[in-house]
């Protein structure tokens, strides 16, 4: 199965400002991105999708294939359908332009996952919360999933909800938190794209949710942990210190 990675990657960001182009580690935030992405071994490519002729070129000077999109995207997944329609690939996968120290082996697994269940249309990823965290805050996402491994319903809510311990939970590695990583069979990337937001949707504000909406099955596979993203300029900040506490080179 060909696979192909696209990341979507503006340069507007109301917390955040120019975030792709930070440079503090000596690379862009995008190239740390790209390769990390680049490492998958079940990878074919990965394509920066992006509205911004700065962001197109400072991927193109570290040697890495940009595609410029139209600029009035709703979202991400609108924007790499947009490139996927120029590509040949039969798996698209969408990976966020500010995670660069996402493991290239989940990716691996997500793509395997996606060759073993041909049933399913789109599949994602997964990790038990962390015990230090709390499963009810609505800013992360809890999955829960059935026998099968698929996706029932996403969430900010707490889900489930242990009614006994009056929803504390007192294990948080009980609950799921999704990872925001997607892999789509070609043609359904194209049908998501072209649906309208569904009632679920635009409740949660979770657009995974118009794919369960639609009567479509999500693949989940659980890994280790997750990754941080780069959500503020202090989240940069403290990853520019794990850049210099591991001595990558720059």
């Amino acid at each position: 199965m060909n696979a192909v990675a696209i990341i979507p990657a503006r340069y507007a960001s109301t917390r955040f400002p120019g975030k792709p182009l930070v440079r503090e580690t000596g690379k862009f935030l995008i190239q740390h991105v790209v390769e990390q992405v680049a490492r998958a071994k079940r990878i074919s490519e990965a394509i920066v999708a992006t509205d911004d002729p700065r962001i197109h070129d400072a991927v193109q000077s570290f040697g890495g294939r940009s595609m410029m999109t139209r600029a009035d995207h709703p979202s991400g997944t609108d924007r790499v359908a947009e490139v996927a329609h120029q590509i040949d690939a039969d798996l698209i996968l969408n990976v966020q332009g500010d995670e660069p120290e996402l493991e290239p082996g989940y990716i691996d697994q997500l793509v395997e996952r996606m060759t073993a269940d041909p049933e399913v249309s789109v599949g994602t990823l997964a990790c038990p919360f962390s015990r230090d965290s709390d499963p009810r805050d609505p800013n992360v996402v809890k999955v829960v999933i059935n026998s099968r491994g698929r996706a029932l319903y996403f969430s900010r809510s707490l889900i489930p909800y242990p009614r006994d311990a009056a929803g504390t939970p007192a294990d948080p590695t009980d609950w799921l938190l999704h990872i925001g990583i997607y892999a789509y069979r070609r043609d359904f990337l194209f049908e998501l794209a072209a649906m309208p937001p569904s009632r679920l949707e635009m409740m949660e504000k979770l657009e995974q949710l118009r794919v369960l909406d639609s009567g479509h099955s999500i693949a989940v596979t659980q890994v280790e942990r997750a990754f941080p993203g780069i959500d503020t300029p202090q989240d940069y900040a403290e990853f520019v210190a794990r850049c210099a506490g591991r001595r990558l080179p720059r």
